[in-house]
């Protein structure tokens, strides 16, 4: 999917929404534009020219056997929550740590038409706020170990910096281990 210059500001219309999204918590987003594409965590950090730690992987899961009481609990016959993780792009995630830190049995990855229809961005451009819908979030803590990382901004061609405390406040993000050791 080629990202379009379909709005006043020039940008795609995914990112104007971000755009606005990050207006209204407070966050200057300043996109920046690889039209060679920056689907992969490496792809982003060799155009931005930063460490493949700074890039937000934003991974969706579906959660089963959510606990009693937690956000999107289920008996097991209804459709699984959808929960984000924001994972460090030198980082595996390991599932059974999601699963954990999310109160469920198990977790497991979502299809595309699922990533999009929870929070109207495509895989490989789902930014740090913006969505559709609210999902519960988790940040991997190595994001927290730079000064600058860089998210998407709703396209597979657009990133914008932040600042990692600011990705946690935004997104509302629960800080927890995440990485597959």
């Amino acid at each position: 999917m080629a990202a379009t210059n379909d709005s006043a500001s020039g940008f795609h219309r995914n990112v104007d929404k971000v755009m606005a999204a990050g207006r209204a918590l407070g966050i200057d987003v300043q996109p920046h534009s690889f039209p060679q594409g920056a689907k992969t965590a490496q792809d982003a950090a060799d155009a931005i020219g930063v460490a493949v730690g700074q890039i937000v992987k934003s991974l969706i899961f579906g959660l089963k056997g959510v606990a009693e009481g937690e956000a999107g609990a289920t008996d097991g016959s209804a459709e699984p929550e959808l929960v984000l993780a924001y994972v460090s792009g030198s980082n595996q995630l390991d599932e059974k740590k999601l699963a954990a830190a999310a109160r469920a049995r198990k977790c497991t990855r979502v299809d595309a038409d699922a990533v999009r229809s929870s929070t109207g961005f495509p895989i490989g451009g789902v930014p740090p706020f913006g969505h559709d819908n609210p999902l519960r979030v988790f940040v991997d803590p190595d994001l927290l170990e730079y000064d600058e990382v860089w998210a998407s901004a709703g396209t597979w061609n657009d990133v914008f910096p932040l600042a990692p405390s600011d990705l946690v406040r935004a997104s509302g993000g629960a800080v927890v281990a995440l990485r597959r050791d």
